[in-house]
Order: structure tokens, then C-alpha cells, then sequence
């Protein structure tokens, strides 16, 4: 007879996603389980050996406010820091981070291994099913777990399948075992599943490639960091190089697109947009004469080197003509092949905001298996489904983040109210209060939004009253008149003609000077936390956009605030269409404002929806 061994939450899968959610429960008092079908994946960068980017590196910063752990392995493991976009607008600068993917496993096993009230396990699951108040989850071993509370974060691994040329095999990412019975499980248990593909790059012998004829890319000459409670400043050892792709490559490639796996019918699921393989580069962009690429080191460990911007599921043969036909890969060695890879996943509009399931109360789902592309991507949504796992077995409302405090609040409110057809990629073009939603206000925005849900330690409650109290410091000091003598050291630095008297805020205002122009010419802020100057500096740089995004944001709010019965049938709603009541019926939007951003509600039908709201207010007495 099997024993069942009873935890209060399962997490099934060890990728960025179920670290964050079993590190979430774990961290709030539940006894928790993770089970990951190897332990050598956990953490495992599959892809790009980097953390951040454009989007990404503000739902990192994100999750850190939230409590989460992927800022503080990245700090560890960088080996070069970089901020995209630090010419533009602070709302648009983002992160990012090459790693050691090797040490990055390494540190987040670790944390597994070291943390309270976890439980780590090799094995495969089986089955997930419900036995009344408690799931049943039965492995492959025979092992058999219980618990009132089950993660579901597979990434990339359910009924995987890895693609290069006519090879076709039944593997996970880096050729890991895949998961092959609980699609099916699921399946059983009414959840439609989707296939999806993604794929990566080969990885190239950095003795074999001639990076003199390469441009060089260096890291910051001061990092900023992804957490805030990293305290050692992380260091820049790494090199990165730039290069480009020629006519001669796209010939090659061209010539071999009857030889690819979509061409062959081997490969069926959808790819992401925003990351595409070079033969669809080629075929879309035909009139482009290069397209641009970057070389990466895997790690300090290692020789190999991650070739970004030139993924294909092209035959062997046909990729090492490809990369030998690149200026500075010609006599290149490939230490492994490019690959394609499918897998399946559900559609994340059968899920709350809070990523639990709307059919079945205390499942929950995170990263990739809900249809997204990116290790960020799927950690934001991790840190958010354990915390609210946890709420869910503490009997506490869920944490529900909106579009307008987060890009973590867009991300779970696009995919559970629109869903993707594609692996869903976070851009910063998405969130539309992207002004107020920075990367260095994240803790500002979110910190106290989790610390009812006890991921918050009290290390971070101090560190964001520090820099409260120091942004009101900078605010005041900002108010100080500035001798005539200051202002035109300033404004000659920052190329303009030397004004009149004024405040250090009145000068931060003119477009040419900068927060770091200002600091170079006063000691005005000397002393001050340089995060709590830049808060300073944003809210005076953005001060009118902010209040005209406030005043756009009023009626959103109201429609937000009015909430809908997730058990309302809407086949019964009067003066909806038909088209509108079978999406809300499939939508069951918790709000008028989500449900106005269900695909084939018009309107005309969010007015019959207000019109209702109203009349059972009244009905109320309210």
C-alpha cells in the first residue's frame, strides 16, 4: 500500500517560476514540496544566459519589491551589468544582466536546499488530481503526495519535443527529460491545452572565434542593481561583442529554407513574434542587408558562447556554413546545435488574476505553462502565484496587482482577459501608466502591497522607510534657492545660455539638465541616497505627464471598482450580444474594466454592464 506524504502546498517544476512560488509559500510558513524532474535544471538558463532587458528588468525589479528571489541571484551571479536605454527617459531604461548560468544554478539550488519549510525532490508527476478539500499528486516513482495547494510550473517541459533539421526527439530544453503524462492530467482535468514553440541559439567555441573583428561591449562603470537588499556591489567581468550577419549568410539560409522543419511539417506550434528565428527574419525583412547579433559567455566556467539574435532549427550542416559566413565566425566550432522546441501549455484565461484556476480553487499556474516567453517573465508570475497560494491555505484575499501599480498587474491582467496566441513576451510599450510604473519606483509601488502576505523581512520594511524619508529630504532640499553662480555652472554643462536665479527644482525642470549634470555641478544633494534622488528628479521631470495620466486614469479606476460576480451568468444579461455574453461566460471578468478588455465586448455592451452594475447597487440600497 503507498503512503501519501502530506505537505500543505506541491509546486511541480524547479525553472524560474516554481523557485520564486516555493520560496514564496515556504518563506510564509508553508510546508512545501517541490518536485522537479531533474534537480540539474533547477534554475537553469536553457536560453540566453542573461536576466533583464527591455520590459524585463522591471518585473524583476518587481518581484524583489514583492519579496522575490530572482534580483538577488542575479546580483550574485552577474558577470557584467548593463543599462538598456540610458539615453532615453527613465520610464523606458531597463537591466540587464549577463550570468554565470552555471553559478546561477548553483545559487538558486541552493536556496532551495537551505530554505525552511521546503522540501526538494526528483521525480516526475504523473497525475494531479482532487480528492475533496486536498490534491492528490502521484509520480512515476509511485510516490503519491498530498496537499491543499499545487503550483503547476513545467515552463517548457510537458510532451517537449526538440527540433534541428529532420531530427524530431522527445526531450526538455538542453535535452533534460521532459514531462510525458501530465499534459494529459490536465487535460482530464478540463484544461484546454495549446502548442507552443520556442527555440535557442548553438553555442559557439570562443578559441575558434576572432573577436578583433568584433565590436566590444562593455558592462556599466557603476552597476545598478536588480535588488534592493544586494549590498555588495556586483562587479563587471565580463566582455560582450556585437556583429552582424551579411548577404552571403542570408544566401545560405535562403537556400535552406526547403529544409527547415516548418517547410517539412516537423514543427506545428505557434512561435513568439518578438523573438524569431533568422530564417523568419530573413523571409520578413527581405529588403534588410545585415541583421545585427550579439556574442555572450555562458559563464566563467566555460569556453562556450551564446550567439543572441541568430536562433534556427535549420539542419547542422546548414548552420555551420551559416555562422562560418559571419565576419569573425569563420573558422567557428559549434559546441551544440540550434534547436526548436515545442511543448504544451494551457490557456491562462481559464485563471483569476491571481493565477488560480477558475475551475478548480487552489490550483494554480505559473511561467511558461501559461503560454509567456522569458525567464522573467515566468519568475514575476511565480513570486505571484505562491504568494497567493499561501493566502489561498491562510484563508486571506488574494493579491491581485493591477495595470496601474505594475507591469507584473499588466502581464496577469493581459493573459487571463485576453490570453496570447503566441508566447507572451513583456514590453514596455504594454503598460499604459509606463511613466509612473519604473523600475527604481518598484518598491515604492509594491513593498507594502506584501508585507500582509509575509514575503517582506523587515531588513526591506526599514530600507524602503529609509528611502521615503530620504526622498522627502531631497524634495525639500530641492526647494532651495540656488546662487546666480551655481545655476550657470549647471546650465553651461548642460549647453544652455545661463538664466536667471532660481530653485535646484526649477533648474532640474529645463529639458538639457540632467540628475547627473546637477550633481556634478552642486553639492546641493551630497549625502542623500542616490535612489531617493531619483525619485526626486522623476517626479519633477514628470510632473505635468503624470498629472494628465493621473486625470486619464480616474475613469478607468471607477470601471475597475466595479465589481463583477466571477459565478454571473451573462447568458442571462438583457442587451448583450450573443458574441459578448458566450466571451464574458468564458472570461468570467472579476471587474467592468476587465471585462471591457475581453476580445468581442463592444461598448455599447459595457454600457449595458454599468447599466446593470447601477441597478443592483440601488437594489442594495447603496
Amino acid at each position: 500500500m503507498t503512503n501519501k506524504l502530506y505537505y500543505d502546498a506541491i509546486v511541480i517544476g524547479a525553472g524560474h517560476a516554481g523557485i520564486e512560488a516555493a520560496l514564496a509559500l515556504a518563506n510564509t510558513g508553508a510546508k512545501t514540496l517541490v518536485v522537479s524532474i531533474t534537480v540539474d535544471n533547477v534554475g537553469y538558463m536553457a536560453c540566453n544566459p542573461s536576466i533583464g532587458g527591455t520590459g524585463k528588468g522591471h518585473l524583476v525589479r518587481e518581484l524583489d519589491a514583492l519579496g522575490g528571489f530572482m534580483g538577488v541571484a542575479a546580483d550574485a551571479c552577474a558577470t557584467q551589468i548593463r543599462m538598456l536605454n540610458s539615453s532615453k527617459g527613465l520610464a523606458v531604461r531597463s537591466l540587464r544582466a549577463q550570468e554565470d548560468k552555471y553559478k546561477y544554478h548553483a545559487f538558486t539550488k541552493r536556496a532551495l536546499e537551505s530554505a525552511d519549510n521546503l522540501t526538494m525532490r526528483q521525480d516526475e508527476i504523473k497525475s494531479v488530481e482532487r480528492d475533496g478539500a486536498d490534491f492528490i499528486v502521484e509520480c512515476v516513482t509511485g510516490n503519491v503526495y498530498c496537499a491543499r495547494a499545487v503550483v503547476v510550473a513545467t515552463g517548457v517541459y510537458m510532451d517537449s519535443t526538440i527540433i534541428c533539421g529532420a531530427s524530431v526527439q522527445k526531450r526538455g530544453p538542453v535535452c533534460f527529460s521532459r514531462s510525458d503524462y501530465l499534459a494529459q492530467s490536465l487535460a482530464a482535468l478540463g484544461f484546454k491545452l495549446r502548442r507552443f514553440k520556442t527555440g535557442t541559439p548553438a553555442r559557439l567555441l570562443g578559441k575558434t572565434i576572432d573577436f578583433n573583428k568584433l565590436e566590444v561591449q562593455r558592462g556599466d562603470a557603476v552597476p545598478y542593481t536588480f535588488s534592493a537588499m544586494t549590498g555588495k556591489q556586483p562587479k563587471n567581468t565580463a566582455v560582450c561583442y556585437l556583429g552582424y550577419t551579411n548577404e552571403n549568410t542570408h544566401r545560405i539560409i535562403r537556400d535552406a529554407l526547403s529544409l527547415s522543419p516548418r517547410k517539412l511539417g516537423l514543427i506545428t506550434g505557434t512561435g513568439a513574434r518578438y523573438c524569431p528565428s533568422i530564417e523568419d527574419k530573413i523571409v520578413r525583412f527581405a529588403d534588410k542587408p545585415r541583421h545585427t547579433f550579439f556574442l555572450e559567455p555562458e559563464g566563467d566556467g566555460t569556453d562556450e558562447w551564446y550567439i543572441q539574435g541568430i536562433s534556427t532549427s535549420l539542419p547542422p550542416s546548414v548552420q555551420r556554413d551559416m555562422y562560418r559566413s559571419i565576419v569573425g565566425l569563420e573558422n567557428v566550432e559549434i559546441v551544440r546545435d540550434a534547436y526548436a522546441i515545442e511543448y504544451e501549455c494551457i490557456d491562462a484565461r481559464e485563471l483569476f488574476p491571481s493565477l488560480m484556476s477558475k475551475r478548480i480553487a487552489g490550483l494554480f499556474f505559473a511561467g511558461q505553462v501559461n503560454g509567456t516567453s522569458g525567464y522573467e517573465e515566468a519568475a514575476a508570475q511565480g513570486v505571484l502565484a505562491g504568494i497567493n497560494a499561501s493566502a489561498y491555505l491562510r484563508g486571506m484575499p488574494p493579491l491581485v496587482l493591477d495595470r496601474t501599480n505594475s507591469y507584473i498587474g499588466v502581464m496577469a491582467d493581459d493573459l487571463v482577459t485576453v490570453g496570447s496566441d503566441e508566447p507572451y513576451r513583456m514590453l514596455t510599450g504594454r503598460a499604459e501608466c509606463r511613466l509612473s510604473l519604473r523600475q527604481d519606483n518598484a518598491d515604492l509601488r509594491l513593498t507594502e502591497l506584501a508585507v500582509p502576505y509575509g514575503t517582506v523581512s523587515e531588513a526591506r520594511r526599514k530600507l524602503l522607510h529609509k528611502k521615503r524619508a530620504q526622498i522627502k529630504k531631497c524634495e525639500k532640499l530641492l526647494e532651495t534657492p540656488l546662487a546666480l553662480e551655481a545655476v550657470q555652472r549647471i546650465f553651461a554643462a548642460a549647453g544652455e545660455d545661463s538664466p536667471k536665479p532660481m530653485t535646484a527644482a526649477e533648474a532640474l525642470k529645463r529639458p538639457n539638465v540632467t540628475l547627473e549634470i546637477f550633481d556634478g555641478q552642486t553639492d546641493l544633494l551630497k549625502g542623500v541616497l542616490p535612489a531617493a534622488r531619483l525619485e526626486a528628479y522623476a517626479a519633477i521631470r514628470y510632473d505635468s505627464y503624470l498629472k494628465r495620466q493621473s486625470a486619464e486614469l480616474k475613469e478607468k479606476s471607477r470601471l475597475e471598482n466595479m465589481r463583477l460576480s466571477p459565478d454571473l451568468d451573462y447568458m442571462t444579461v438583457e442587451g448583450l450580444r450573443l458574441e459578448a455574453r458566450e466571451k464574458l461566460n468564458a472570461a468570467k471578468p472579476l471587474s467592468i474594466g476587465q471585462a471591457s478588455r475581453v476580445a468581442g465586448v463592444t461598448p455599447a455592451d459595457v454600457w449595458v454592464l454599468i447599466s446593470k452594475f447601477r441597478e443592483a447597487r440601488s437594489g442594495d440600497g447603496r
